[in-house]
């Protein structure tokens, strides 16, 4: 077996067998199961307290109100506006409520005025101007003689088909190309960008810590610099995979466990999605729009955005990577002196991450996302995203090309930098001094 293979299953082995790495591999699904249920429990949570408020209203509009969730609402009756509020002062009611009479009917806005000594929550103060609103569009459609179903025949959806003029019906747009081309992209670019930062951080910490602890000293005596860096990249690579495929595996099973545990139906779903507003949430418009969103993604090239997604990850991966390797080996034991070396690694990723995030949605074939998508510190992030969108091949097989000379070229310059730095102990290294480093000989 080489002195690399030898590397790459120590650094292995030697991660996987950490307690930290098995409890945090665990920990990860349960987080998630943890997460889940407080989400749950925190949707069907009621607040047991009830608020009384009493109603005036001076233009008869909105009588009589339905109690909503917290909020118990009581006519005034005869009552004036200082016996209620006296009513309040002895803790009788929580508030009243006075609600002026319009000034005409196209005042757009509508103030009503609310009065107690203490705060009306959020949750509360939006139920009751959404019911107020609701009473008085009723008003406004009654006074002047239309119907509910009136005013939806006002209402107008529109959406773009694209057509093609000279392709065929196989390359057929839908106006649900754009959107998914859009969620395809943007998961990519977020596993893409998050595998990238977890991993190559992770090749630093290792190199920092066999440089403090001097085992790299002992290493270096049979191994040479490049092979053990080498050896730390793929082998932290391979850990980080493990860590994702447990993570996945685990984290599929909790998501199938959940519903059956907490006794979750689809179907007790419905009332809440229809008191959202959601009114044409008809099964078969649903079942119809779920089947086009499916034809649509069975459209995607899925082998050349996986081929691609897999290239794509390990060019970023040995870029950041052994960016990251050079950056912990010319580290010292103090980690505040040596964060300004991370930025150059760090900033290239997050402002990836941006260009995709503010630009990319806009116009995936933009100039800014075309350039992006070939530079070879941004491509690794963006170009994955702007694949779901058929770019011309040759932009693919310039950004492939240059992105896979750039991992060749990146490993070689960390490999210039290692050697030197994973030996120096005791001084503060610059930017510029390690650039230096690669030209020394020997």
């Amino acid at each position: 077996m080489s002195k690399l293979s030898l590397i790459i299953q120590r650094e292995y082995l030697t991660r996987v067998r950490k307690k930290s790495f098995i409890i945090g591999t665990l920990l990860a699904p349960v987080g998630l199961l943890v997460y889940m249920l407080v989400i749950i429990g925190l949707s069907s949570y009621q607040g047991s307290d009830e608020i009384k408020v009493a109603v005036i209203d001076e233009a008869t509009m909105v009588n009589p109100l339905s109690d909503g969730k917290g909020v118990r609402f009581i006519p005034a009756g005869t009552k004036t506006l200082e016996q209620l509020k006296a009513e309040v002062t002895a803790k009788q009611l929580d508030g009243v409520l006075r609600i002026p009479p319009l000034g005409n009917f196209q005042q757009k806005d509508h103030t009503i005025f609310y009065y107690s000594d203490e705060k009306l929550a959020p949750e509360k103060s939006s139920q009751i101007t959404e019911k107020i609103a609701e009473k008085i569009k009723a008003f406004k459609m009654d006074s002047l003689h239309l119907s509910e179903a009136q005013l939806k025949l006002l209402d107008s959806e529109v959406s773009i088909d694209p057509e093609g003029i000279n392709s065929n019906q196989e390359d057929d747009q839908s106006k649900y190309t754009a959107g998914v081309g859009l969620a395809v992209g943007m998961v990519m670019t977020f596993l893409l960008f998050f595998m990238v930062m977890m991993y190559g951080q992770m090749v630093m910490k290792s190199v920092m810590e066999e440089k403090t602890s001097r085992i790299v000293e002992v290493m270096m005596s049979s191994v040479r610099p490049f092979d053990l860096m080498m050896g730390k990249i793929i082998g932290a690579g391979l850990v980080g995979l493990t860590q994702v495929v447990a993570w996945v595996v685990l984290s599929g099973s909790v998501a199938l466990i959940v519903p059956l545990v907490m006794g979750i139906d689809a179907a007790h779903l419905q009332p809440s999605i229809a008191a959202s507003g959601e009114a044409a949430m008809d099964p078969d418009f649903m079942q119809d729009n779920g089947m086009r969103i499916m034809a649509e993604l069975s459209k995607q090239n899925w082998p050349l955005l996986i081929g691609s997604f897999i290239i794509y990850f390990l060019g970023g991966y040995f870029i950041y990577s052994s960016m990251f390797a050079a950056i912990g080996s010319a580290m010292g034991d103090d980690m505040g002196e040596g964060q300004s070396l991370t930025l150059p690694a760090t900033i290239p990723l997050i402002l990836a991450f941006y260009i995709v995030s503010m630009a990319g949605w806009r116009n995936p074939d933009s100039g800014l996302m075309v350039f992006a998508s070939i530079f070879p510190l941004f491509s690794p992030i963006v170009m994955p995203f702007r694949l779901a969108f058929n770019p011309p091949w040759w932009q693919v097989a310039l950004s492939i090309t240059v992105v896979i000379a750039s991992a060749v070229f990146f490993v070689w310059l960390a490999g210039r930098i290692y050697r030197v730095g994973i030996l120096m102990y005791g001084k503060k290294v610059t930017m510029k001094e390690m650039w230096k480093w690669t030209f020394y000989k020997g």
